[in-house]
Formats: C-alpha cells, structure tokens, sequence
C-alpha cells in the first residue's frame, strides 16, 4: 500500500535537495512538496552518479524505515552495481524476518505517477502464473495487445520466441533457467518488442504474433468488475477489483451507488489479484461499504517508527451517500492479494465477524506501507517500508497472511477454465455459498502465501529485476 500524501508528513522530496539527504524530508508541517517534472532520462552530473543515489537512498531509510533497529550503521556503496542493489543489501536483516520482502525499492517517479494517475504501462497486457514448469494466463487487460491477439484467460502458453523458428518449448526455459527465464524470454517492456508465442486454449494450438504496447489497466474490468448476481432469489453485489489506483475512484461511486439504489446488501470482493496500491483509494472503498457504521467507527490506524510518531493517524470510516450497508461480504483471495487489498479486508473484521470471510486461499501478508521519497532530477523515487496498519481490535500483524485474522474462511480454487465474474468458477461459487449460508471447508491458515510452492501450485510469476511502477502492484503482469 501507497500512501501518496500523508496528512503530516512531507512524502516528496523537492528537486533542489542533494542527493546525500539531509534535512527537508521534514517531521510534520503539514505540506506536500510536489517535485519537479522529472527529465526523460538521468542528468550524468555528480547529483546522479552512482554513488550519490545511493547515498540518496540510504538517508531516506536511515530517517524513515520501519524497521531502523534492522538497518546497518553504515554501508560502503562501492561494492553494489545499482541503487537497488544497494537497498536491498541495506534492507536484508529485515527481509530475513519476513518484515519486508522486498516492499523498499527505487523505481521511476514518471512510470510511477503515469502508473497511479491512469493505469498507464506498456507490455502485453496479461497476468501470468506458472504451474510447475507450465504458464498459463489468469487475466488480460482491454485495450492491451494480448487480448487483441485472443489471448485471454485459461489460455497456456506452450512456447516463445522471436519467430516461429526459434520457438523455445516453456518447459525448457524453465528446466533450464527457473521462471526467471520466462520473463527474459518475453523480453523487455518497450514498446514495439514483438514475441511469436505458441498457445493453447479452448481454440485448440495455434501461434500468435504480439507486439508489446502502451495501454492503460483499467481498475474495474468493462467485462467483468462490476455485475449484480442472481444467488437463488438472492441478489449479489460482485466487484472485480484488479488494483487501487485513482481511476478506480469514480468506478467504485458509481457501481457502489447502483448496489445502494436497488437495495443489495450481500456482497463479493474479488481480490483475488490484488496486490495493492493507494491508501486513499482502498480509504474510498472503505467508506463506500460503510453505510452502516458511524464517523466514530475506526477504519484503520496508521503507525510509524517511535521517531515519526507524530505522523500517526486514525482514519475514520466517513460514509457516503454512495455507501452501501452490507450484512455480508466475501473477500475472494490468494497469495498475490496483498496490501491495500487486505487492508480493506482487515478493516472490516472488527464490524462483520464471522460475516466477513476470505475465500479461496491464504492471502499474501503485507500489513506495513510505503511513502515516496523523491530525487526528482534522477527520477529516482525511494518507496521505503515507513508505516504499520491496525484495524479499530489492534490486529495488524498479519506477516503470514489473513486467514488467521479472519473469523470466517472457505477454501476454493481459482478456476481458470472459467471467466472472472461467473458464477460458476470455484471461487465465486463458494462466495456465493458463504454470503447465502451454506457451509464451506475452511482455508488452513499454516498454508500461508509465504509457504514453499509445490509442483501442483500456480503461483504469479516473479517480478522481474527490472520491473515497471505497475508490475509492483499487479502480481504477474507482463
């Protein structure tokens, strides 16, 4: 989860401050100081050297980490290749806790803000998993290459190549390389990289032609995001919420008011992807089911380092003409639904209950967010691990996933056979089971997301060394 614009702390830094740190990021104040358009590509001056971005870095997590007693006092920079090398090695100790698996990071203050401001990236346009040494597609975004070329989801892919005559079988790559080499197969994000792959689906095999292009994610799919379902004589709010970003805002008034004016009450969250993004809009999403609890009612609570403790805040659920009052709702999970998903999750048992219930499998565990720390004429921007989640009960620490924070939960498998939004697929089958008070098997919490995945498994694939802003919060986007 992203916090973009912290009621009391400075989470830009301007342009004009050294790449060494120092003062500016401030303890308070109350203003957001927004930086500087930053150039197309770095300035070769000392500014942004190596080195000195480095230094950069180690200033932000030596003022704002989470987790300061984990940091080392100081750590020479020469022997690392990268700024985010040299983060990671910063942030190791912490890691090997399972605090913060990798959740600290450099990437582009450009791809970052085109990202969050309308789901702008480039690629194929599809969420990949690997199951053992098979990768099949779970999701293909509108307006995006892939689904053009009807690659869609249950799709497998069985080969790839830069022609049809040097297609390298899946298996092979990742017998030979893990799924690391999937994604150098697939190549870069830059547009115009084209790929010949070989798949399959209910169309039987044929190979396909696909040119890496831009294209906005839109939150809500057109297809699928948001419907009204018949659950026997029962009417079903169902919401496919793919990531929290601000074009989701408006989506989510808009298909909450609808809930509200024909009386729903019952509903399914599909998270089942999630893998985060802004507080501000699963803050939304959370006044948007609060119908029914007062402004006194804690949404969630934001807790940072002893040092920035001035900076914690209580959030408030603040309900909405939009706001819908729901008696039950199922949240559809697996392991790459993460952060502001399972915040908004989180923030309902103390209200709900057993009412509320995680369906399908354990989710990923990120109770903890970032801020943006920016080096503008880098375009470096540092997302460090700055601030802890409670709900209004104080639970929090969900490090191994919700399903042993919720009072309900329904094992079910992700039916890739099917369309997301069908009633028929397993997991929202078993939603609909749960809202209608059927019984269902509950998920075994010691499967968590962070478990050693088995040869029957699909898991997303990795994100890649090189990953784009949107590939952090979309779990296997490519």
């Amino acid at each position: 989860m992203k916090n973009g614009g912290l009621k009391n702390v400075i989470v830009i830094l301007a342009a004009a401050l050294t790449a060494c740190g120092g003062g500016g990021s401030g303890s308070g104040g109350g203003t957001v100081t927004v930086p500087q358009t930053p150039p197309t590509s770095p300035p070769t001056s000392s500014t942004c050297s190596l080195s000195s971005r480095q230094d950069f870095a180690f200033s932000v997590l030596n003022e704002w980490y989470l987790f300061p007693e984990t940091l080392p006092g100081s750590l020479a920079t020469a022997s690392y290749t990268s700024v985010q090398s040299y983060i990671d090695a910063l942030t190791a100790n912490a890691r090997a806790q399972g605090r913060d698996r990798n959740f600290t990071y450099v990437t582009s203050i450009r791809e970052e803000n085109a990202y969050y401001a309308s789901g702008s990236t480039a690629g194929l346009g599809v969420r990949l998993v690997y199951q053992g040494n098979r990768v099949f597609v779970v999701e293909a975004f509108e307006g995006a290459p892939a689904l053009a070329a009807g690659i869609d989801r249950g799709t497998e892919i069985l080969a790839i190549g830069t022609d049809a005559a040097n297609l390298t079988p899946v298996a092979d790559i990742i017998t030979a390389q893990g799924t690391s080499g999937i994604t150098s197969a697939l190549g870069p994000s830059t547009v115009g990289t084209s790929r010949v792959l070989r798949i399959t689906d209910a169309g039987g095999a044929r190979n396909v032609t696909v040119a890496k292009a831009d294209y906005n994610i839109t939150p809500l799919s057109p297809r699928y995001g948001v419907r009204v379902i018949d659950n026997g004589g029962q009417r079903v709010g169902y919401i496919n919420m793919r990531t929290f970003i601000s074009t989701a805002d408006n989506q989510l008034r808009t298909a909450f008011a609808d809930f509200r004016a024909q009386g729903i009450t019952h509903f399914v969250i599909d998270f089942r992807y999630n893998g985060g993004g802004l507080v501000s809009t699963a803050e939304l999403m959370g006044d948007l089911m609060a119908g029914n609890r007062f402004s006194s009612d804690i949404f969630t609570v934001t807790r940072f380092r002893p040092s920035k403790s001035s900076n914690n805040e209580t959030r408030r659920f603040a309900p909405s003409t939009q706001s819908v009052s729901p008696i039950k709702i199922a949240f559809i999970a697996t392991g790459a639904t993460a952060s502001a998903s399972e915040l908004v999750m989180n923030s309902f048992v103390p209200y709900l209950g057993v009412n509320a219930a995680l369906i399908g499998s354990n989710s990923f565990g990120k109770p903890i967010g970032q801020i943006a720390l920016d080096q503008s004429a880098c375009d470096d921007r540092i997302r460090v691990v700055a601030f802890a989640k409670e709900n209004a009960a104080g639970q929090g620490d969900y490090y191994s996933g919700l399903a042993g924070t919720m009072r309900a939960t329904c094992a079910a498998a992700d039916d890739i056979s099917r369309p997301l939004g069908d009633p028929l697929e397993a997991s929202l089958r078993t939603a609909l089971d749960f809202v209608a008070g059927r019984s269902c098997t509950p998920v075994v919490v010691a499967q968590s997301a962070q478990s050693t995945s088995t040869r029957t498994e699909r898991r997303v694939l990795p994100v890649p060394v090189d990953a784009r802003a949107a590939q952090r919060d979309v779990p296997g986007l490519f």
